[in-house]
């Protein structure tokens, strides 16, 4: 069975270290985290990664938080100083192919179970943003908006959106036309009018609805 840690009581609304340093106490150090960045969107690939942050004081990163909170610019600061001081970090891309094979929450599980696999340290409990994830190799808990209240998660959301964007800067330039640069593969206005003029390329997730009945009209 999976081990439970003892009752504890983590308060929100305090610092974000706070779940991590709580769990750490109850003797399941290293606390790993675990989030995605692409989920919602139509097009590119899923990006998950997982990270291990030392939680003494002195290593505390200013300015991390829920990626999806900061600017840009923020991120890749914030990503700079993850990989510097981090225990180990890791990231698994799924290409959009597998996420339509899978189906994105399959395909999601697998990442993260894959990605906590390639983590240099073994960690001693799993903080997973919003679902539990079975099979992952050490106990665990999904949290609730778990990139806000959790280093090691804020810390993976940004890792796996840093580099999330970065691809999908890069599939810009592949693939002209869409504005992949611009809304990340998200289904946009601007996106979805693109995708109707020029029709789907091998990037886009063609079992996502507004994508399929775009390729049915081509084939139709």
């Amino acid at each position: 069975m999976t081990p439970v840690p003892p009752r504890a009581v983590v308060r929100r609304s305090g610092s974000l270290y706070g779940y991590d340093r709580t769990v750490e106490r109850l003797g399941l150090a290293p606390v790993a985290g675990a989030d995605e960045a692409g989920r919602g969107a139509c097009a590119g690939p899923l990006v998950v990664a997982a990270v291990v942050l030392p939680l003494n004081r002195s290593a505390e990163i200013d300015e991390l938080a829920d990626s999806k909170l900061i600017s840009a610019a923020t991120r890749e600061r914030v990503m700079a100083r993850v990989q510097a001081v981090a225990l180990s970090v890791s990231v698994v891309v799924v290409p959009a192919g597998e996420v339509d094979q899978r189906g994105v929450h399959r395909a999601n599980l697998e990442a993260m179970r894959r990605a906590v696999a390639r983590l240099d340290v073994r960690p001693g409990y799993v903080l997973t943003d919003g679902f539990p994830v079975a099979g992952i190799g050490s106990p665990g808990l999904g949290v609730w908006k778990g990139d806000r209240v959790s280093a090691n998660v804020a810390a993976a959301s940004v890792v796996a959106k840093v580099t999330r964007d970065g691809m999908l800067r890069n599939l810009d330039q592949e693939y002209p036309g869409y504005g992949f640069a611009e809304h990340k593969g998200y289904s946009t206005p601007e996106h979805q009018q693109a995708l109707e003029r020029i029709g789907p390329c091998r990037e886009h997730r063609f079992s996502y609805a507004n994508v399929s009945r775009v390729a049915l009209k081509e084939t139709g």
